[in-house]
């Protein structure tokens, strides 16, 4: 596991799959704009989990996140008037949305900063151009006034339930999260503090997971093994235990008539381990 997954890990997102190497090629690019992330996958909120995660792994002090969301929650909410001048001239209030960017901007000039862009999605196909000109530009316009940004110091992250803009996805490098660990993992029982005649229970699993198309992740699998230890008699409660502990497995897989055998293999197999014949409990 490479010190960013670990990281990850740490601020709420774990995965089998190792974003090291797309992390390097974004920072290590000759792009002269804002370095940007296009955060594509299934719908869903391990997007968000995801770039949350990364913005804390990677130890940046300054973080902004905002939600396009937002901006169609507070439709119809009361609106505080303009202000005036001393001239009596009205200033339209700042949104929500400029304010965010010229906060990001205006931190992002004297230290490492992330700002996280959700649900784009949702948001005006106006905002899409502003953002795709900041991001080429390092500078974010609204009203009378221009900020710039560092483009050393700022990372941004785009997500989408949609296919972004087109020149936004120019100008952006795309790391796909998906909704579940797919990359496999090879276990051994001294990873989980076991001995090696835990292998027969782990080399059964494997059938299980294989058949389910899921690869669990360190404390998953932990997890799951520590039930097989110690709450698992039969086939019904290590169904409960894998439906309970991993992401991405169907409920209806696991009551598959294809299954049912190797879920009754890693049964045999545990009652090997604790050397009992048999085990009639009901679940």
């Amino acid at each position: 596991m490479s010190k960013l997954q670990q990281r990850m890990a740490e601020f709420g997102f774990e995965s089998n799959d190792d974003y090291e190497y797309h992390l390097r090629c974004l920072m290590n690019s000759q792009f002269d704009g804002i370095k940007t992330i296009n955060v594509e996958g299934h719908q869903g909120r391990r997007k968000t989990a995801f770039a949350n995660a990364l913005a804390c792994a990677i130890d940046y002090p300054q973080q902004f996140y905002y939600d396009f969301t937002q901006k169609a929650e507070a439709e119809g909410k009361v609106i505080i008037p303009p202000s005036e001048d001393e001239d009596g001239i009205s200033e339209a209030p700042i949104s929500d949305f400029d304010h965010i960017m010229s906060e990001a901007c205006a931190f992002s000039e004297g230290e490492p900063t992330v700002l996280i862009l959700d649900q784009l999605h949702s948001a005006d196909f106006k905002d899409h151009i502003r953002i795709y000109h900041f991001i080429k530009s390092c500078q974010w316009s609204y009203s009378d006034n221009t900020l710039r940004a560092s483009n050393k110091n700022l990372l941004l992250l785009l997500i989408s339930d949609e296919p972004l803009y087109h020149s936004l996805q120019k100008c952006s490098f795309r790391i796909w999260v998906n909704a579940v660990s797919l990359t496999p993992k090879e276990y051994s029982p001294s990873d989980f503090d076991l001995y090696d005649d835990a292998q027969a229970i782990m080399d059964t699993l494997a059938n299980v997971f294989s058949y389910l198309t899921v690869a669990p992740t360190y404390s998953e699998y932990k997890n799951i093994l520590h039930d097989i230890h110690i709450n698992v008699h039969t086939e019904q409660q290590l169904i409960h235990s894998l439906y309970g502990w991993m992401e991405g497995i169907e409920q209806q897989q696991l009551y598959s008539k294809q299954l049912f055998p190797l879920l009754s293999q890693v049964i045999e197999q545990l009652q090997d381990y604790h050397g009992v014949d048999e085990l009639v409990i009901e679940s």
